[in-house]
């Protein structure tokens, strides 16, 4: 059978830019993303992101895992440098094979190590985008001398921050879209001095390759981008997440009522209590969540008022949305080990 057109689907795409120039933002407005968070770069962000060391290789595979696990979790997974991820990759085989730095064993083997590692994540990868998931990859940019065998003298060359030439190379080929951002400046020139000063400083985006950067792109982008989100949207892509219905299933008022006298009657914190009452969340729902949170030290026999306050504050209250995720994904669970036990 042969189709013709356009087939609409998930996206890879990589953007490198100098430090500090707003990538870790400029991911989060993807559609429902999800950080793998490599240098902590997302903590003044709201967003979703794993827990744990993602400064650790295996975890950060074990992450990708849990994405191609459980497509649902989110539309769009970014990794949050690349290079730091790398970092993580080489720390890895350098404690395997007892070695400073993998990358200089003699005859190139290093490398080699250092590709057959990495390129686990990319085939990971590979089966987040046949889950119907989208793909950022975020990474410095470093400026380095370029020299041409066949010109005279040399020039700078922006290229992404990896240590591995190969690895750099495969992810180049991987992608989609691959955008350098970068200031954009203005030489202007003094009317009186006739000297030239530098002004400006607009954040842009290129996607299309030039002696001085890397870039490319396989769905017709201008060579040059502001540096907005809009620029792309209409690249990524959504799933239908329209669900039908259940019918709704009445709720006795009593047991609302009595929900409502438990929570009032709760020792926790006034704000805390307000975001229980505006979602009927009970106690118990929280310590059964926390109790389930990997490496917790509180169990479900534990009251809230026993949890350390910047615990509470950091993980149950400023996080009270993913608190709600656990929720009822722990009842949805209890409810399938009930029917599978022959529960009615």
């Amino acid at each position: 059978m042969i189709s013709k057109g356009k087939i609409k689907g998930p996206i890879k795409l990589m953007l490198y830019a100098p430090e500090g120039f707003g990538k870790s933002t400029f991911g989060s407005n993807a559609p429902d993303p999800v950080y793998i968070d490599t240098e902590g770069s997302t903590k003044m962000l709201d967003v979703a992101r794993f827990d744990g060391n993602m400064t650790n290789w295996n975890e950060i595979m074990k992450s990708v895992d849990y994405v191609i696990a459980n497509p649902d979790c989110c539309q769009t997974l970014v990794i949050d440098t690349v290079d730091w991820a790398e970092n993580s990759c080489i720390a890895l085989l350098n404690e395997k094979h007892n070695t400073e730095n993998i990358l200089t064993l003699d005859y190139g083997k290093g490398s080699l190590y250092v590709v057959a590692e990495f390129e686990k994540l990319i085939k990971k990868l590979d089966k987040v985008i046949e889950s119907g998931i989208n793909v950022i990859l975020l990474a410095h940019a470093v400026m380095r001398k370029q020299e041409l065998p066949d010109e005279m003298g040399a020039f700078d060359r922006w290229e992404l921050k990896l240590q591995s030439k190969q690895v750099k190379a495969m992810i180049k080929e991987w992608v989609d879209v691959l955008l350098f951002g970068n200031y954009k400046t203005f030489l202007v020139e003094d009317s009186k001095t006739k000297s030239k000063k530098a002004q400006g400083g607009k954040r842009v985006m290129y996607a299309s390759h030039r002696p001085t950067w890397d870039a490319k792109n396989r769905h017709g982008l201008p060579d040059e981008l502001d540096f907005e989100w809009k620029a792309v949207d209409s690249l990524f892509y959504r799933r239908n997440t329209t669900q039908p219905q259940e019918e709704a299933k009445p709720v006795n008022d009593d047991v609302l009522e009595a929900r409502r006298r438990d929570i009032e009657a709760s020792n926790v914190p006034d704000e805390l209590k307000k975001l229980m009452l505006k979602h009927n969340v009970i106690e118990w729902d929280i310590q059964m969540a926390v109790s389930s949170i990997k490496n917790s030290k509180y169990t479900t026999m534990d009251p809230i008022s026993s949890y350390d306050p910047d615990f509470l504050q950091q993980v149950v209250i400023d996080k009270f949305d993913g608190m709600l995720k656990k929720i009822e994904q722990m009842k949805q669970q209890h409810e399938i080990e009930f029917l599978n036990k022959g529960g009615n």
